[in-house]
């Protein structure tokens, strides 16, 4: 077992060398190392300025240290769902290494380090000689040197330019640099590294140091430090390491890519060529070198007897566990993490330059914990893999959803249908293309997002003061006048048409959102300005995916969602209505810890309120609510008595989307190609689901288990006017033709009923009657009644006419059924009433009496 404290021998040791080594180690170094210099030719004062121009302190930094991402697991505790290095290191403290390892460590390597002050000036200036003398290359390095020597190497290669064509060249000349041990260069280095080895003394205890060569040490290939070669070479952890185990990993160390047990085939040849320490010779190499630190362990008495005959009879048999880095090893949590490695490494604050953001994830022991939740991932992620194949038909059919807190903007789900690839393969089921993101943020294209865009028009309607209440002429039109920033264009809503092929309707907005009528919002548009409206989805933080802004391009079209938008950027938008017209950046990151244990700044996030109005977002909550409670979202609905608001999106015949929010989480499914524009509504999945509706159990089972979670409430009903009846003045069209009538009143949002026919001395086509007239709520059905053709009217000037030319002048006002009483029979008689009236308007048909006195 290690000493904890340094022996007495050991504090006069180190003193005998700082004070030694400071001052050109004295008469010692004068007396046995000048001669050296001499031969060499360092002499006179530049041997004597040599350590004169070492620094004075000693910061070897950390070791490369890789990054871990997590996520939090449902009882809190974090969960690693992927880590990246450039050397596959994790750090230990000196309590998680058994001490038959440092046993073993100190027995093979140097066993008086407890007692030395860092350096072993006999061994190193004998050493110098004969390496001059060319008698040997030995190194006598103590454990502190070795450090010291890790360290330089680990400075060096974290300064390597990777996108060098000379990289690993680069890297070979660090290590070369490092442990050179002949001629000038060579005594120059190791001169430096007794400096730096004394100073390390001064600095640190000596279990730091021991533990820190231990953790920074390299055991082969990209195998660095102990915990690491625990794990890859035995399958087990640096506190659990048998006897055989410890003096293996102990005997590695010392010549790492000769005695490593992960080559089968061999880790070097013989001058013949022959493969030797293959896994044939039970890695012969590595077994004699741990024969000699089992012996070195028995001479010291770290172990007995019995544990030396059992560890040096043993085989060795690696248990290799293959270390994974990168997103893939996240399984379904892949995409979720490849977002999260893509904000690290475009964030500035990760490091200003790309190159510092990349070398600080693999190189910076970052640990950055995640907003993902497997409350919603897991049963999101499995309804993913159950619901939509990964390549259906090769014909770049995919699926992406996400979730997202309201409020907060933290994306709490990620899935994907495909297989996380990053390498280049003609395997249509794998991508490393995160469909969820943008292009900054998983290098995605975006979707165009169909209805879903909507949204924005019906903000832009509420905050122009309209009310959903509203009715307007929904009618597919070929010539509608659409202004795009102030200057209308006239628009052939009849070439986009409905779903289904319906010509449209008068209706209010809540049925047009309800139904998604492509043709009713196109009559919203006409009454606003396309300008304003994706300035609306601006000021809701929506951009292209490929960064730009949606304001840059405005056409009456854009109404239907034809842009290239990512579902997160949608999803979001859906968030601040929920909200209540909060807007939150999306974010996925809660927090990130360095090496140093201490917290490190997030990427900027914030949350602005009133982006829309409390009004605005409660209203247009309630319109959405119609499309999940009986509309076009209602298939996504879970029904488990949760508030829903949604929408649902159809872009052509080749993307769908699906976006519903409680007031806690927002949920936003895209199903659809992902490359071309192949149709998707004529296909079934084996399982017999519709490539179209895909998107409904998908946003359904992720919805169902946020809302299991986080419980969300009823939405707020401060509607103020904008749900108000609006009424409109109703044109007159008495005497228009029933065509002109129809026109008229359908032309101002009216519907038109034909009422039964009047009597009416009129053309059978003439409108005679309408109800209402004047004033009548918006969009109200008015009814028209044309003339049935056989009105008159009882001629007005019959009484004082003799009865016969009463009757003459009845006959000619084309009245078919008269008739006299007996009070006209006189021939002195005359008309003195009739029966109706004189100027009643009425029926030909009806019967008229003639009364005379």
């Amino acid at each position: 077992m290690p000493q904890k404290n340094r022996t007495v021998r050991g504090v006069l040791g180190g003193l005998v060398g700082l004070v030694g080594l400071s001052a050109v180690a004295g008469l010692l170094v004068a007396a046995s190392v000048t001669p050296v210099l001499t031969m060499t030719g360092l002499a006179g004062a530049q041997a004597l300025t040599l350590f004169d121009q070492l620094p004075e302190n000693l910061n070897p930094g950390t070791p490369m240290e890789q990054s871990t991402i997590y996520a939090t697991d449902p009882d809190g505790k974090p969960v690693e769902l992927a880590s990246f290095y450039e050397q596959n290191r994790i750090p230990v403290t000196y309590e998680q290494v058994a001490p038959v390892l440092y046993d073993a460590i100190l027995s093979s390597e140097d066993k008086s380090f407890y007692s030395h002050g860092g350096v072993n000036l006999g061994a190193t200036v004998k050493a110098l000689v004969d390496n001059v003398r060319g008698t040997s290359s030995r190194g006598a390095s103590t454990i502190s040197q070795q450090y010291v020597k890790n360290v330089l190497i680990q400075e060096c290669e974290q300064d390597v330019d990777r996108a060098s064509e000379t990289y690993t060249d680069d890297l070979r000349k660090c290590f070369e640099d490092a442990t050179n041990a002949s001629g000038n260069e060579g005594i120059e280095r190791k001169l430096q590294e007794m400096r730096y080895a004394i100073q390390v003394e001064k600095d640190f205890s000596k279990n730091d140091i021991l533990l820190g060569y231990l953790n920074i040490a390299n055991f082969g290939g990209t195998v660095y430090g102990i915990e690491a070669a625990s794990k890859y070479y035995f399958s087990t952890s640096a506190a659990k390491l048998t006897v055989a185990q410890a003096a293996t990993l102990a005997g590695i160390v010392q010549n790492p890519n000769t005695y490593r047990i992960d080559m089968p085939q061999g880790t070097t040849t013989n001058e013949a060529g022959e493969a030797l320490n293959t896994a044939d010779s039970g890695y012969s190499l590595t077994k004699d070198r741990r024969h000699y630190v089992l012996g070195r362990m028995l001479a010291d008495g770290k172990i007995t007897q019995a544990q030396y005959d059992e560890a040096d009879a043993s085989e060795i048999t690696p248990t290799l566990k293959q270390p994974t880095q990168g997103c893939a090893a996240a399984g379904l949590n892949a995409y979720f993490c490849q977002y999260v490695r893509s904000i690290v490494l475009d964030d500035e604050a990760f490091g200003k330059t790309p190159q510092e953001r990349a070398d600080l994830l693999r190189r910076g022991g970052l640990k950055i914990y995640t907003s993902l939740d497997y409350r919603i991932q897991n049963p999101a992620a499995q309804t993913m893999s159950e619901i939509v194949p990964a390549n259906y038909d090769n014909d770049y059919f995919g699926a992406a959803g996400v979730s997202i807190e309201v409020g907060t903007g933290r994306i709490l789900s990620i899935t994907q249908n495909t297989r996380f690839d990053e390498t280049t393969t003609d395997d249509l089921g794998k991508t490393s293309l995160v469909f969820a993101g943008d292009q900054k943020h998983g290098n995605s294209g975006g979707f165009q997002v169909g209805s879903v865009y909507k949204l924005f028009t019906l903000i832009d309607w509420l905050e122009k003061g309209h009310s959903v209440n509203e009715v307007l002429n929904g009618r597919v039109q070929t010539n509608l006048k659409i202004p795009v920033c102030e200057s209308p264009q006239s628009t052939n809503t009849k070439e986009i048409g409905n779903f289904g092929g319906g010509g449209g309707y008068n209706a209010s907005v809540m049925d047009f959102t309800r139904q998604s009528l492509n043709s009713g919002y196109f009559a919203m548009a006409s009454k606003l300005d396309i300008c304003d409206i994706n300035k609306v989805a601006d000021r809701m933080g929506v951009t292209l995916a490929s960064g730009k802004k949606v304001t840059e391009e405005n056409v009456p079209y854009d109404v239907l969602g034809p842009k290239n938008i990512s579902p997160i950027a949608m999803a979001n938008a859906y968030a601040t209505v929920a909200s209540g017209g909060k807007y939150c950046t999306p974010r996925a990151i809660d927090r990130v810890v360095g090496p140093d244990g201490k917290d490190r700044e997030l990427p900027a996030a914030s949350c602005t309120d009133g982006v829309i109005s409390p009004e605005v977002a409660a209203t247009a909550a309630y319109a959405l609510q119609g499309v999940m409670a009986g509309g076009t979202g209602r298939e996504a609905n879970p029904y488990d008595g949760t508030p829903l608001i949604g929408k649902t999106g159809t872009h052509d015949r080749w993307s769908t989307m699906m976006i519903e929010s409680s007031t806690k989480v927002t949920t936003a499914v895209w199903a659809g190609r992902w490359k071309g524009q192949s149709d998707i509504y004529q296909k079934r999945t084996p399982a017999g689901y519709r490539l179209n509706e895909m998107r409904y159990p998908l946003a359904k089972a992720a919805q169902a288990a946020a809302n299991e979670v986080y419980e969300g409430g009823d939405f707020p009903r401060e509607y103020g006017n904008l749900t108000r009846r609006v009424m409109a003045e109703v044109p007159n069209v008495v005497g228009m033709t029933m065509e002109e009538a129809e026109s008229t009143l359908k032309s101002k949002g009216f519907g038109v009923a034909v009422g039964a026919a009047v009597d009416s001395d009129k053309p059978t086509n003439i409108v005679v009657a309408q109800d209402p007239s004047g004033q009548t709520a918006g969009g109200s059905t008015i009814t028209i009644s044309p003339s049935n053709g056989q009105g008159t009217t009882v001629p007005a000037n019959l009484v004082g006419m003799s009865p016969a030319d009463a009757m003459t002048a009845l006959n000619a006002a084309g009245f078919t059924t008269t008739e006299r009483d007996n009070s006209c029979n006189p021939p002195t008689a005359v008309v003195s009433s009739t029966d109706p009236a004189p100027g009643t308007a009425t029926s030909k048909s009806t019967p008229v009496t003639v009364t005379c006195k």
